[in-house]
């Protein structure tokens, strides 16, 4: 090629660039996907999505300019799955996924499309991840806590108050982390001398006739983690909400951890 076409070409294509900066631009919107596990009205679930998109623009990403958000608001495992769906068919670049519920749906759902959960407890035996250091395949996140910090409950209930002999500890049977958890505690109970007594989530009329009962034993004490230990918030305000059912009753209660533990991909 002679130097005065070689010029000629290279001007071109200088020329071209900002046309194609442009265009390479328009390409560059990215597409998010939000699976919730609460009702679009649920005020703690709007303040985290809330938070999510502020914490997205200040890494450059505004919603409707370089990246699209679509958000599904599951409130049972039919929607959820339904709405798992919906948005592995909008092929988004990622899927930031709320809870157990949420996340089990899209990994029956999809294989490819990369994955971020939160408010998950035990990734690594719920099957989410390979390992906490190295998740591998198209899953990561952040977990919840360890399994390990539900004995710490016992102990500060102990702490609390010594003389507690019986503690009778809330449960939602149908949340799987729930089994763990319990499973915990009872571990740590021998040898804080302390009896267990399990109250299982069923309605709200239930568990207040349970507590009201448990609060007329002696020496007795009540873990209630707000969510429910087993990640359920179903119910929970009966139990363990102001004003209290079992006045008098020892009764920590715990609220969702702030601290989180990042997994590396």
């Amino acid at each position: 090629m002679k130097r005065r076409d070689f010029i000629s070409l290279l001007g071109g294509a200088a020329a071209a660039w900002p046309l194609a900066g442009r265009a390479q631009q328009a390409e560059r919107m990215r597409r998010v996907g939000v699976l919730m596990n609460t009702a679009a009205d649920d005020a703690e679930g709007q303040a985290r999505l809330t938070a999510f998109v502020q914490r997205l623009q200040e890494f450059g990403w505004t919603d409707s300019r370089n990246v699209r958000i679509d958000t599904r608001w599951g409130t049972d495992a039919g929607s959820t799955r339904r709405y798992a769906g919906e948005l592995v068919a909008l092929a988004p670049d990622v899927i930031l996924a709320s809870a157990s519920a949420a996340m089990g749906a899209l990994q029956q759902t999809t294989h490819t499309v990369p994955i971020v959960f939160v408010n998950i407890i035990d990734p690594v035996g719920a099957g989410l991840v390979e390992s906490l250091a190295r998740p591998g395949g198209h899953i990561t996140g952040f977990s919840l806590f360890e399994y390990g910090l539900s004995g710490k409950w016992l102990e500060l209930l102990k702490e609390i108050a010594p003389r507690v002999m019986r503690v009778a500890v809330l449960r939602d049977t149908a949340v799987g982390s729930g089994v763990g958890q319990y499973a915990i505690i009872q571990a740590v109970a021998p040898s804080l001398g302390v009896e267990l007594r399990p109250i299982d989530m069923r309605d709200a009329g239930e568990i207040e006739r349970a507590v009201v009962a448990f609060a007329r034993v002696p020496n007795s004490g009540l873990i209630c983690r707000g969510p429910i230990v087993g990640g359920s918030s179903r119910s929970d305000h009966h139990a363990c909400g102001p004003p209290p059912i079992a006045r008098g009753v020892p009764s920590p209660v715990f609220r969702p951890q702030r601290r989180t533990d990042l997994l590396r991909a």
